[in-house]
């Protein structure tokens, strides 16, 4: 495919993705597999994707820490979490015939291979998809903060938040019918409305680094590979002019 507006891009799902409401299941094997197909066939394009998932389907650090848990505890939980979606988003896209690996930020090497930059590079210069697990490895970090710094480490080209909502709004769309739309904004104004989108530090990170980032509905079918082919889908956010 030749009409493709990047090679290279990060792709940041939130744990509650793969979740069934209804069912009250934590990772729903239909729901993992409809977004394994979207992302295979990102593969197929020639696009090649790093993923970052969250864990909060399963267990949230500083949710925990509220309850009365140690805030290192509680984040140690919420990286092993983040291992366990990513085994089961890994069993998935082998199910479709594709190559991956799950690359961890703590050495958990019986399940996973220990993250190394060079190495993770490789991968997906070799048509494998890429799943960075456990977050930074560090405690008070969100994985919003490690797939921004996941997307600088390997140049990724785009950074996409996938979102159960069309874009950035000024409220939660949800509760507030008259929220604003933005369909392109600078980090400097996510920033200074305090819209989040994201924790501060990734947003920094993005920022700082130069790394334009697409805010989109993930339960939208196909619209990942409309956005690649130059669909103007979801919000835009980029460094504004210095």
């Amino acid at each position: 495919m030749t009409n493709l507006i990047c090679k290279r891009i990060l792709l940041k799902l939130s744990g509650e993705a793969l979740m069934n409401s209804s069912s009250g299941s934590s990772i729903d094997a239909t729901i993992v597999k409809r977004l394994a197909t979207e992302i295979k066939e990102l593969c197929d394009a020639g696009i090649e994707v790093g993923l970052v998932i969250g864990g909060g389907n399963i267990v949230r650090g500083a949710q925990t820490a509220g309850e009365g848990l140690n805030r290192v505890t509680g984040d140690q939980m919420g990286m092993l979490a983040t291992v366990i979606n990513a085994l089961a988003m890994q069993d998935a896209l082998e199910h479709l015939g594709q190559p991956v690996r799950v690359m961890s930020a703590i050495k958990i090497n019986q399940v996973c291979e220990d993250y190394i930059r060079r190495r993770a590079v490789r991968h997906l210069e070799k048509g494998r998809v890429v799943i960075f697990a456990a977050g930074t490895g560090n405690p008070f970090f969100t994985t919003d903060s490690a797939a921004s710094l996941r997307a600088i480490e390997i140049n990724a080209q785009l950074m996409i938040k996938a979102t159960k909502v069309e874009g950035v709004y000024s409220a939660d769309p949800q509760k507030d019918p008259n929220a604003k739309f933005y369909s392109r904004l600078t980090y400097d104004e996510a920033l200074d409305q305090r819209l989040n989108v994201m924790d501060t530090t990734a947003l920094v990170l993005c920022r700082d680094n130069n790394v334009p980032m697409r805010v989109m509905n993930v339960f939208e079918q196909g619209a990942i590979m409309k956005l690649m082919t130059g669909h103007d889908i979801g919000s835009l956010i980029e460094r504004g002019q210095n």
